[in-house]
């Protein structure tokens, strides 16, 4: 971890004012997201994200749809980096998009145009750790997911020894249910998530 992301961690939970994007989609730190931007309040969301190099938050939806009427987001999402943005079509945004820091929504309202913007804590970042002897068959499952997916599909760098990283690779291409990914991506503890996840594989018999 940085010295900037060991004093943000003794400073405690960092608070933001966020614009949320909720949809039937679990964003998870260290995830590429493609999105494809078209509404109004979520164009000139990303207009404004973009002019000002800000992230904007991702929310599994609890309740209603993409488009329309605003729907009722998750409390705990996590923020969303633009990395690459394109515009072949006027008015529709191809954006490419990672997953930063874990947030909980403190409170939230809905603008006249249908925008929520909420008040977050950013949720401390995981440190690094060595992954567990137990819970090695999960970095190889992963390991063989990747290849077949290809490298293009993850953003690196690729740390097969972190039991971080390897939970939320596991968490984000396993065919998991939305609910069971939610609550992956709330674990505070990759042991926790490591732990979950290598049951899953065990049900599939694709781990002892």
């Amino acid at each position: 971890m940085t010295l900037l992301g060991q004093i943000k961690d003794m400073l405690g939970p960092q608070s933001l004012e966020v614009p949320i994007f909720p949809l039937h989609a679990v964003l998870l730190p260290g995830s590429l997201m493609p999105l494809r931007v078209f509404e109004q309040r979520y164009v000139e969301m990303t207009k404004t994200c973009l002019r000002n190099s800000r992230p904007f938050g991702v929310c599994l939806i609890q309740e209603g749809a993409e488009v329309g009427t605003p729907a009722v987001p998750e409390r705990v999402g996590c923020l969303a980096t633009i990395l690459e943005w394109d515009m072949q079509q006027l008015g529709i945004f191809s954006l490419r998009t990672l997953g930063t820091e874990r947030f909980a929504m403190n409170r939230w309202t809905v603008e006249p145009g249908g925008l929520i913007r909420a008040q977050v804590s950013v949720l401390p970042r995981e440190p690094e750790t060595v992954l567990p002897d137990q819970h090695r068959t999960c970095a190889r499952v992963l390991e063989l997911i990747i290849d077949k997916l290809g490298n293009d599909h993850f953003h690196g760098p690729f740390r097969f020894d972190d039991a971080a990283w390897v939970s939320y690779r596991l968490a984000e291409t396993l065919p998991l249910k939305l609910e069971a990914r939610q609550k992956l991506l709330e674990l505070d503890a990759a042991a926790e998530r490591l732990q979950v996840l290598h049951r899953f594989l065990t049900s599939q018999g694709l781990a002892d």
